[in-house]
């Protein structure tokens, strides 16, 4: 068996299920997208495939999840009965490009048919619009647009939509351009719903792979896509920054251009430096109610120093720096670096890291208080009275350390590669010590 986990107990459904842009995706080049609440997918690559297939179990803690999904076998048999035999495992969905009946682009996921893997040809013909795709949830099953509503409502809501789309379609022209923005969000409301449209770089990748879609459909209309853990689901509003990771960057495989490109690019980065450099970041900053991003095409311009700068303005809220994290950041990365010295062969060329914590902070309360008062004392409360009393946080703030990306992976287990390499991977945990250090000298210097 596969090492997945938490394998969803799915129904059968004939018209596929509706993929919508991972908003939190904030690097990488390879469209991400939203499975549902709690699972990702992404375009089948075999030797990113084969690594979660097989990587080492002390790793699994430090990687997204590879999901199974539970598919129900629909049958019916010659005297007219019907029902669901036993289910199968899988970890990849066949995703389609299509059309909705407004002729906006959509890409829909269907089960693998067919054994060992491989997909059959599927008739999508009658898959139903994009208003009418059933989605799964953590809740009951439901119809996004049901036959009981109106139809001039639902006439009146696609021209709204429709609208909103074109609008946005305008920011994200000028936000693509941008490499490192900040987007005010309001104070009132929920802030997490409120950062569903705004990631241009997670737009500006659902374009791209929309259109190659696009632009294949004649010839191709099946692409296998793996299932991952979204790691930033548990979080209500996702502060995520994306690493590229180590000294060098190319596969083995890579054409002597693609090599030559890729070597330029680390030793104009940080990367031949310290072995590390910002591909991405995403951060809520409190003090100001604005979302700040920063892209790749920034985070390759950046000076050492300016590298720390970044890392700081990662863990600063607008107001103060988050000290309580970088505590388990040193501890995870510690962990990661002890665990990757003991592996044998691997070559982690273009890998990411991920650090993601939530920026939307437990509330403080007064040491004395009671215990009703603790369950109703507000950020905001607290913030308005922190002159008269001292006050601390409820509970723990978690960070999360992730590998991920791992399309130019290679180990001697693969048999077929070409170049065997052995011993550690000494650029990536050279990276590694890098940041190690330069988180404790944030730390320190802050006076933890």
């Amino acid at each position: 068996m596969s090492p997945a986990f938490r394998a969803m107990d799915v129904e059968p459904r004939d018209k596929g299920i509706l993929l919508e842009p991972f908003v939190h995706q904030v690097g990488g080049h390879s469209c991400v997208l939203r499975f549902n609440e709690t699972t990702l997918c992404k375009p089948l690559v075999p030797r990113e495939h084969q690594f979660y297939e097989t990587l080492p179990a002390e790793m699994r803690k430090f990687t997204p999840q590879y999901k199974a999904v539970l598919i129900f076998v629909r049958f019916a048999d010659e005297f007219g009965a019907s029902g669901n035999i036993e289910t199968k495992e899988q970890g990849v969905v066949s995703v389609s490009f299509e059309e909705d009946e407004d002729r906006n682009l959509c890409l829909i996921a269907h089960p693998l048919k067919g054994d060992h893997g491989t997909v059959d040809s599927v008739d999508n013909s009658d898959c139903e619009p994009k208003s009418k795709l059933l989605r799964w949830t953590n809740k009951k099953h439901h119809v996004l647009e049901t036959d009981k509503t109106s139809k001039d409502w639902v006439r009146q809501h696609r021209k709204e939509e429709k609208a909103k789309s074109h609008k946005l379609e305008e920011e994200f022209e000028w936000l693509k351009k941008s490499e490192v923005l900040y987007y005010s969000v309001e104070k009132k409301g929920n802030v997490s719903s409120q950062l569903k449209h705004y990631n241009p770089w997670s737009m500006k990748c659902h374009q791209q792979q929309l259109q190659r879609m696009k632009e294949n459909a004649k010839h191709r209309n099946q692409y296998k896509f793996i299932l991952l853990e979204n790691l930033t689901s548990r979080y209500e509003v996702p502060c995520v920054l994306d690493l590229k990771m180590g000294t060098r960057q190319h596969g083995d495989d890579a054409s002597e251009e693609k090599a030559a490109n890729q070597i330029r690019k680390c030793q104009q980065s940080t990367s031949a430096v310290i072995g590390v450099r910002v591909c991405g970041m995403q951060v809520y900053q409190a003090g100001s109610g604005q979302l700040m991003f920063m892209n790749k095409y920034h985070g390759r311009k950046l000076s050492v120093q300016g590298f720390k700068e970044a890392l700081f303005q990662f863990f600063h809220n607008g107001r103060y720096l988050r000290r309580e994290l970088l505590g388990p950041v040193l501890r995870k990365l510690t962990e990661l670096k002890g665990v990757l010295e003991r592996q044998e062969s691997y070559r982690f060329y273009s890998s990411s890291l991920l650090i993601i914590y939530d920026g939307k902070e437990r509330p403080e309360v007064a040491l004395d208080s009671d215990a009703e008062d603790l369950e109703d004392l507000s950020e905001e409360s607290a913030d308005e009275s922190a002159g008269a009393y001292a006050y601390k946080p409820i509970g723990t703030s978690s960070v999360d350390v992730r590998m991920i990306d791992f399309a130019h992976t290679t180990c001697r287990l693969y048999g077929e590669d070409s170049v065997v390499h052995e011993g550690q991977d000494a650029g990536y945990i050279f990276g590694l010590q890098s940041l190690i250090d330069i988180v404790t000298e944030i730390s320190e210097e802050s006076g933890e």
